[in-house]
């Protein structure tokens, strides 16, 4: 991710709604929840939440997905992924023990697949 890409995004989650819209999408991965439901669920008007879910996709953190009449967004982890990577990338320039305590706090929400073990 480039810089200009992490500021669109972080600059979309920088408001209320939009940044609980997309914690929300992300507990509900990979399923998705209809734009309907999401704005039910965080008591935001129809026409509102329809502002945010687009410049949450415009900033490539959600996708959508037209299901008959209602619009189905999920987030994009892959884009997560890479905005958390570039906001830590060369965040101890070499110290692994400054990084330590970061992942140590990631790793209860995200254990480990099997075979695929933090060293």
């Amino acid at each position: 991710m480039e810089l200009h890409e992490a500021l669109v995004c972080l600059g979309a989650l920088s408001q209320g709604t939009r940044l609980e819209t997309f914690r929300l999408l992300v507990r509900h991965e990979p399923e998705g929840l209809p734009a309907g439901e999401v704005a039910r669920r965080l008591d935001v008007p129809q026409n509102t939440m329809s502002t945010h879910l687009a410049v949450l996709t415009r900033a490539g953190l959600l996708r959508s997905e037209r299901h008959s009449r209602s619009i189905l967004y999920r987030a994009d982890l892959n884009c997560l992924r890479e905005m958390m990577l570039f906001l830590i990338k060369e965040c101890c320039d070499g110290r692994a023990d400054l990084c330590e305590p970061l992942i140590a706090d990631l790793l209860p929400c995200c254990p480990p697949l099997p075979g695929n073990a933090v060293q």
